[in-house]
């Protein structure tokens, strides 16, 4: 059986997944890249590749509150530029889901979250007047979509954990916070959407899991709530931060489970 249900988890489990649904929503107006804790908890709590599909649905209704939040910061331009390298991501993610074990799959993710964390923190100390979105737009930026673009399809298809992978990239593209908010919204709403008949098709959702999410997401609204409530009381830099230490703390529990 590759999905799960309501029925195969204890009261504590639960519990536990619904506070990971509850940080999804936190994550989806606040702080992107947290949501990889609830990636962990669901992953703890479920089989692994089971937990990618019960874990989907939960995170398309986080976007659906982030869309409705932020819906006016997003920058079309930026997304444009990504898709066709995140779909060519998604197509590779796919096909090393068919036959890549649970182990190659959290060292692979976590190594290229810890690198990407790396590389936005010294870009950050290297190049910090480069602040502007549309910096995006010059033959250097194209090649760093491209590449962003191509990791967060794979780790987003693969493990659901295409947040920090695109969160390095909006920081490093200098977003603004509302604008990152906003821009990230959009993007993973679309590419979570997409990713639902390849997770169907690879037996990771179906009728019975879905109940399961039917339970969950009913905690993701509170989550939500209170990151639109949090989100205008972090400054810029403390919102960086806290980004970038998410994503490091989402790659090392990935690399020492």
């Amino acid at each position: 059986m590759n999905t799960m249900t309501l029925w195969h988890i204890t009261g504590w489990e639960f519990a536990a997944l619904a506070f990971a649904a509850l940080l999804v929503g936190f994550s989806k107006t606040a702080v992107s890249g947290a949501n990889t804790v609830s990636l962990a908890v669901f992953a703890a709590v479920l089989p692994a590749r089971a937990s990618t599909g019960v874990l989907l649905p939960v995170l398309i209704a986080g976007d659906l509150l982030a869309v409705a939040t932020y819906r006016r910061h997003a920058h079309w331009p930026t997304l444009w530029r990504l898709f066709p390298a995140v779909a060519a991501g998604v197509v590779v993610g796919t096909v090393f889901l068919m036959w890549a074990d649970d182990a190659i799959v959290r060292t692979s993710i976590g190594a290229i979250l810890l690198l990407m964390a790396a590389v936005t923190v010294w870009r950050r100390r290297t190049a910090d007047a480069e602040r502007e979105p549309e910096s995006v737009t010059t033959r250097t930026g194209r090649l760093k979509a491209r590449s962003y673009g191509v990791l967060g399809g794979f780790t987003t298809m693969v493990a659901n954990a295409g947040g920090p992978v695109m969160s390095m990239y909006l920081l490093s593209a200098g977003f603004r916070k509302l604008g990152f908010l906003g821009t990230s919204a959009f993007f993973f709403l679309i590419v979570n959407v997409s990713k639902l008949p390849f997770s169907a098709g690879l037996g990771l959702i179906d009728a019975r899991s879905l109940l399961l999410d039917l339970a969950l997401v009913v905690f993701v609204v509170p989550g939500a709530l209170f990151g639109k409530w949090a989100v205008h009381r972090i400054n810029q830099r403390r919102f960086e931060q806290l980004v970038i230490a998410a994503t490091v703390v989402g790659g090392l529990q990935l690399l020492l489970r």
